[in-house]
């Protein structure tokens, strides 16, 4: 026999309010005190309540439902970042019955989803300086929370890893470890995170009295980890000789420790190898990699709760949430 539906009734009762709390609650309501929320929330997380989309959409006005725009590039797949992001939305929006939907779509559907109800907002990921939907949603002054500083400056609401922070303590590692001859295969150099990255790590070498770092470009993926490792090895960018090399991510450094060992170069005895992320790819290398941890649920999370509230009040000042990054040291270095 089917379970008849958890009713808004029972979980005021689980939670001890009134039903018109929890309709509150339900239906996004700025107002709930926040402990009183929670309580709440719990309720519907322990009785299993599912709204009414359809009835709570005509109360509000809303779709019920956010956006994850993700990159069009074919990255998501094989790129472990993106689950965990979904992984630290979605303990966020389901109490609130709030579905999560992810698109790779262009720019003019998303614009369209948010302004034909289709939509409450969204969260972009992976945006780069030629990206217009930024500055698309700006102006038409829709719900939207970045997963990275504007690489211009902008008038939107973003969360972050402090990226040169990240990269500096990877410098700080190779040199303590006795590192002197240093490079790093940096991310896209157009994205935030590449441009970052990059930064940092010079500046630390810099705080170092150490030459300028051996710098070749890749792009956040094995494949051009591996493109790049095979580059460094060239003589043309000095890279030849490195004793220790930070890969802006730990997914290139999956496609670039293979090649480094069929050079004859042996991690750590002859190069030291830090990535960033601290993804699975940085335990499933070998050697298992050290790196640069960003607490990327946690940061996802505040995404959400941050859109949430943007949707709420539209008219919320613009904000930032830098968290800091911390070092996982593993074998490769």
């Amino acid at each position: 026999m089917d379970r008849r539906p958890v009713t808004l009734e029972e979980v005021a009762r689980i939670a001890g309010v009134s039903r018109a709390t929890v309709s509150r609650v339900v239906n996004g309501v700025a107002t709930v005190d926040r402990e009183l929320r929670q309580v709440v929330e719990k309720a519907i997380s322990t009785t299993g309540y599912t709204p009414n989309r359809a009835a709570r959409s005509l109360v509000t006005r809303r779709a019920g439902a956010i956006g994850l725009v993700l990159p069009e590039e074919g990255r998501t797949v094989h790129d472990p970042y993106f689950g965990r992001v979904v992984s630290g939305v979605l303990p966020v929006i389901r109490p609130l019955g709030v579905q999560l939907v992810l698109t790779t779509g262009d720019h003019r559907e998303v614009v369209d989803d948010i302004r034909q109800r289709r939509l409450d907002g969204v969260i972009l990921i992976h945006t780069h300086g030629a990206d217009p939907l930024p500055r698309q949603l700006i102006d038409a002054n829709l719900p939207v929370v970045l997963a990275a500083r504007p690489v211009r400056p902008m008038s939107i609401t973003y969360v972050d890893v402090d990226q040169a922070a990240g990269a500096g303590l990877a410098a700080d590692h190779l040199v303590a470890s006795g590192c002197r001859r240093l490079a790093t295969i940096t991310g896209p150099l157009e994205t935030p995170a590449g441009q970052d990255r990059l930064r940092g790590f010079r500046e630390a070498v810099a705080r170092h009295g150490l030459p300028e770092p051996a710098v070749v470009e890749g792009d956040f993926s094995r494949e051009g980890g591996a493109e790049a490792a095979r580059r460094l090895a060239g003589a043309d960018v000095g890279g030849a000789d490195v004793d220790g090399l930070f890969i802006a991510s730990d997914l290139m450094a999956t496609g670039a420790l293979p090649v480094l060992r069929a050079g004859g170069r042996r991690v750590p005895e002859d190069v030291k190898v830090v990535g960033f992320d601290d993804s699975s790819p940085a335990v499933e290398c070998d050697p298992p990699l050290t790196t640069v941890r960003q607490p990327v649920e946690d940061m996802a999370a505040e995404m959400a709760r941050l859109l949430v509230e943007r949707v709420e009040r539209p008219d919320r000042p613009v904000s930032s949430v830098v968290f800091a990054p911390t070092l996982v040291v593993r074998r490769s270095s």
